[in-house]
Parts: structure tokens; C-alpha cells; sequence
């Protein structure tokens, strides 16, 4: 579920700080792309990225 999968990606930027795209996809089991999106979602809702 897209929620739990964007809920997953705060989480881990919180507890590792910086990860790559391809390790959160690896993680989570989806593509590079869909991290993208959800990243993308994340920021459009006001959690911003960690630069």
C-alpha cells in the first residue's frame, strides 16, 4: 500500500539520514521510479527532503 510504503520511506530517512534511491528501492521492493513519485508526493505534501 502506497501509505504504509511512504510512511516506511520517512521512517528510514529519520533513523539512516541520507539513502540512495536504489537502496530505498531495494528496500521497499519497488522500483527506482516509484521512489521517485513517492518522493515527489512527500515533498508536494510539505515533508521536506533531506538535502
Amino acid at each position: 500500500m502506497r501509505a504504509d510504503r511512504l510512511i516506511t520511506i520517512v521512517q528510514l530517512l529519520q533513523s539512516r539520514g541520507k539513502i540512495s534511491s536504489k537502496e530505498l528501492a531495494q528496500t521497499l521492493e519497488v522500483s527506482e521510479r516509484t521512489i521517485f513519485r513517492d518522493m515527489e508526493a512527500l515533498s508536494f505534501s510539505g515533508i521536506p527532503s533531506a538535502e
